[in-house]
């Protein structure tokens, strides 16, 4: 028997039985939708981390000062003032495989413009803290070397902080209080939204390293320390070398702990992503499921068709369809179920994508690997669920088949 003969003998069987193919299909519909909307929804929650961890800069190394300890009592990271200014500029210098480094200082004061007030967090930083974090301008200009060197009180603002203090208006140019202390306006940067914490990036004012340092906060070390390595390649590179130079300027013995602690872009987003990752498989392990159950009922449904058919399997072994022509007509059968099933739930699953992201507001991305996959998937479960029936089909005596009622 020709193999087209057997695409148009089975096709006419499933379409003697429309309702009972519909159903027979809907299994493997409604898992090849969920997966493919399931795993939108993971991987999209995974890309909008991803964006969030890129918006921390590029090539970013943060060093923090270690933790203290008194009395035998050990604090937290960052609880010793163990970075000066000193080291940024060994740190410039001396590391060829950094391109940018910038002290960092940080604290919240309340903010004063005309009648408007708002309280908002206060980022010291040098001119190249911007290159290093890919913030780019919206109006305005950047503060100077001059700036900070000559501790100017100037400062560039946030999105949020413009929208509190300046609602409808170019704040370019004026003052605000900070604290007690004026300082003037040069620019406004382009907003960042959410960090992976959830904290709001646009909530800040960033003003020059030593105007926060000496005359907003009083003291004399660095917060933390921020580079931007030549590439993203270079990034353990610069990570080493950064090490080996604090350690030499801290005195810090072979045997003994550093007394900073650097964390890399990569470290900050494995961390971050795991959960997304996490959350992706499981919801595709769970939308999978509904695929077995699919191929499960499409097993039953050609056992019942195969026992309803005795009769005519018989007559066609009789007139000289082999074995294989009945185990290949079934097969067929059960697989074109499976594919009609999977190319349906296709088009369910992007549906649904699309319903989830417009009316949920969730972030969606649906991969093309993952809807080859679920219909390939598909595909098996029809040829793996399919086969038992089949060849029970094809294992039939032509004489018992028609003697079959």
């Amino acid at each position: 028997m020709r193999i087209l003969e057997t695409l148009r003998i089975a096709l006419d069987s499933l379409l003697r039985q429309k309702t009972r193919a519909l159903l027979t299909m809907l299994g493997i519909i409604i898992g090849v939708g969920a997966v493919i909307s399931m795993v939108a929804v993971g991987q999209g929650a995974q890309a909008a981390v991803e964006s969030q961890i890129a918006s921390l800069g590029t090539n970013v190394l943060i060093i923090f000062p270690g933790s203290s300890m008194q009395g035998g009592v050990r604090g937290g990271a960052g609880t010793r003032s163990s970075l000066t200014l000193g080291d940024v500029e060994a740190i410039r210098e001396q590391c060829p495989s950094v391109a940018l480094v910038s002290p960092n200082t940080r604290t919240g004061r309340q903010l004063v413009a005309g009648n408007l007030n708002w309280g908002s967090s206060i980022q010291g930083g040098s001119p190249s803290y911007f290159q290093i974090r890919d913030w780019q301008l919206a109006t305005g200009d950047f503060f100077t070397e001059q700036d900070e060197r000559g501790a100017t009180k100037v400062c560039v603002l946030g999105q949020t902080v413009v929208q509190q203090l300046f609602p409808g208006q170019d704040p370019v140019g004026q003052i605000i209080r900070i604290g007690n202390m004026p300082f003037v306006v040069t620019g406004t940067l382009m907003p960042k939204g959410q960090n992976t914490w959830g904290q709001d990036q646009d909530d800040i004012v960033v003003a020059p390293f030593s105007t926060v340092q000496k005359k907003i906060q009083g003291i004399d070390h660095v917060s933390s320390i921020l580079v931007s390595a030549v590439s993203k390649e270079m990034i353990p590179v610069a990570q080493q070398e950064v090490t080996t130079l604090l350690r030499a300027r801290h005195k810090i013995q072979p045997w003994d702990e550093d007394d900073f602690t650097i964390r890399n872009q990569s470290e900050i987003a494995n961390a971050a992503t795991a959960t997304s990752s996490i959350m992706t498989m499981l919801l595709g392990s769970i939308a999978s499921v509904s695929l077995i159950v699919g191929g499960i009922g499409i097993m039953n449904i050609m056992l019942v068709s195969v026992t309803e058919r005795t009769r005519e399997i018989g007559i066609r072994m009789s007139i000289g369809a082999r074995r294989r022509d009945i185990l290949q007509q079934f097969l067929i059968e059960a697989m074109m179920l499976s594919i009609a099933g999977g190319l349906i739930g296709i088009g369910l699953g992007l549906a649904s994508s699309n319903l989830i992201s417009k009316f949920a507001g969730w972030p969606i991305f649906v991969s093309p690997d993952a809807v080859g996959l679920a219909f390939l998937f598909s595909a098996f479960v029809g040829i793996f669920f399919g086969y038992y029936p089949a060849r029970k089909a094809a294992q039939l005596s032509p004489i018992d088949a028609l003697r079959y009622e």
